[in-house]
């Protein structure tokens, strides 16, 4: 878990937001340690788990407790966990987004006085050998690391399966979503925030501007434009590259691409079909296998079909 600074950006938009992240655990929790919520006058997004727990915790954010707060969950809430939670609760304002920079957000939350020996050296191992921390209350300090959108990933085509996509994906922190297709029109008249929308008239002319470590997918209306941006990204580079389709559809693919003048390496990084076929041919289905895939820990361990 991480700070999601990016979240705390927007829901200020509204006016202050109180934010409570849990800090500690003991024994059985709904969630654990760094898992967050953030609360404002008429709503709230995230979750630190527990319906009882959940619902105390955002009134006494909105009635300004602020600080931390000892929760056992079976004798104060009747929650059957059976653990204990420690909650801090802070009130932000857009102000306060100066001094979350950098890759760990360490702050004093229940002491006074220099910052602690403990602290320093958890800041100056992320600072010197790049060791980012997880989440963890030390000697009276809140420490957690800041979420870097370090994922590009680009979605191509806005039909069902790309919006089912997007819906599935979006709320994960550490993706930056580019959902890209022929027209506005496309496109549901909500976006989820963090994803940018970009309307093209000729997807395939963007891919240079994708990282060459972006991950993509590609489910556009037109087995012709499919064909065009693997063909792209093939040119191109990517780190990962999943198409929609049957074993029939890329079959004829290879064979379209060989012809351009692939070889069976290149051909062969990218993967079709997508996500987890025995799962069916639903849009949601169909994204729940592709959330899958891209939340496995090690390319290696993604699930990769062939013909």
């Amino acid at each position: 878990m991480a700070f999601e600074i990016e979240a705390l950006r927007r829901a200020l938009a509204r006016g202050p937001v109180w934010r409570v992240v849990v800090a500690e655990v003991k024994g059985s929790a709904p969630r654990e340690v760094g898992a967050a919520m953030l609360v404002w006058d008429g709503g709230q997004s995230g979750t630190i788990g527990g319906g009882a727990l959940e619902f105390e915790a955002a009134e006494a954010a909105r009635a300004g407790r602020c600080g931390l707060s000892r929760q056992a969950l079976g004798p104060d809430l009747g929650q059957c966990c059976g653990g204990a939670v420690t909650l801090l609760t802070e009130r932000f304002v857009a102000e306060d987004l100066a001094r979350i920079g950098g890759e760990v957000f360490a702050r004093p939350v229940a002491a006074d006085g220099p910052v602690p020996l403990a602290v320093e050296r958890i800041l100056a191992r992320a600072r010197d050998r790049g060791e980012i921390p997880a989440p963890l209350l030390v000697d009276g300090w809140m420490v957690e690391p800041v979420a870097q959108a370090a994922r590009p990933l680009w979605i191509w085509g806005a039909g069902h399966v790309g919006r089912a996509l997007v819906d599935v994906l979006a709320p994960l922190p550490d993706l930056a979503i580019t959902w890209v297709d022929t027209g506005p029109e496309r496109f549901p008249e909500t976006i989820p925030e963090g994803v940018t929308m970009v309307p093209a008239a000729a997807p395939a002319a963007l891919v240079p501007r994708a990282p060459k470590e972006a991950e993509h997918l590609i489910l556009t209306y037109s087995h012709a434009l499919d064909l065009e941006l693997c063909h792209a990204l093939l040119l191109h580079g990517f780190a990962f590259a999943g198409l929609i389709g049957s074993a029939t559809k890329w079959a004829r693919f290879r064979s379209r691409l060989a012809g351009l003048g692939h070889g069976p390496e290149q051909i062969a990084r990218i993967t079709c079909p997508i996500g987890d076929p025995s799962l069916g041919k639903h849009p949601q289905a169909i994204a729940l296998g592709v959330g899958a895939q891209l939340l496995a820990p090690l390319r290696g361990a993604r699930r990769e079909v062939r013909a």
